[in-house]
């Protein structure tokens, strides 16, 4: 009975997405985005693998050289015991040095903000994309929505036309 890949099978890396923050890229402009680790407890785990996470108020924040993740709600393991975590607990991100280093010179200078995009397992570990980003403007938002439904009508208008012109080409056959 096999189970898994084969000692050398190198295949894509496995991922389940557990929460996913819609609105950040809404609110804000995505500049660079880094895969963090995260340290968890085991009911932490057993409950985001049951899916259950929110990342609607999280951010970053480096602290003393190391790089932090707050205001995330992992709710408690309904089967958990005594021992339960603490639902909106500060959680250490694992980031290599440069990356951190990166992040330190990025948010003092131009004022960024860390914000989680995603949270998910890949190959059975949990993981989190945070993104160095920038808030947007009202009318920044505004303009963007314009943008990407005038870029959707482009899309639509050439597809249309493109159908159109394969319909003609049928018809002189």
């Amino acid at each position: 009975m096999k189970r898994g890949p084969a000692a050398g099978d190198k295949g894509a890396p496995k991922t389940k997405l557990v929460a996913q923050n819609k609105k950040a890229r809404h609110d804000y402009t995505v500049e660079d985005v880094f895969e963090a680790g995260i340290v968890l407890t085991g009911t932490e785990v057993k409950s985001l693998r049951e899916g259950r996470a929110s990342l609607v108020d999280g951010y970053a924040d480096i602290r003393d050289g190391e790089a932090w993740l707050l205001g995330v709600h992992i709710p408690e393991y309904t089967e958990g015991t005594w021992n339960n975590h603490a639902p909106r607990r500060v959680r250490k991100l694992l980031l290599h040095r440069r990356e951190i280093e990166h992040l330190i010179g990025k948010t003092k200078e131009t004022g960024a903000a860390l914000v989680p995009l995603s949270l998910y397992f890949k190959d059975g570990r949990a993981k989190v994309e945070i993104a160095l980003a920038r808030g947007r403007k009202a009318y920044d938002k505004r303009q963007v929505l314009a943008e990407r439904d005038a870029a959707k009508e482009i899309r639509n208008a050439m597809g249309r036309n493109a159908k159109g012109m394969r319909a003609e080409a049928r018809r002189r056959r």
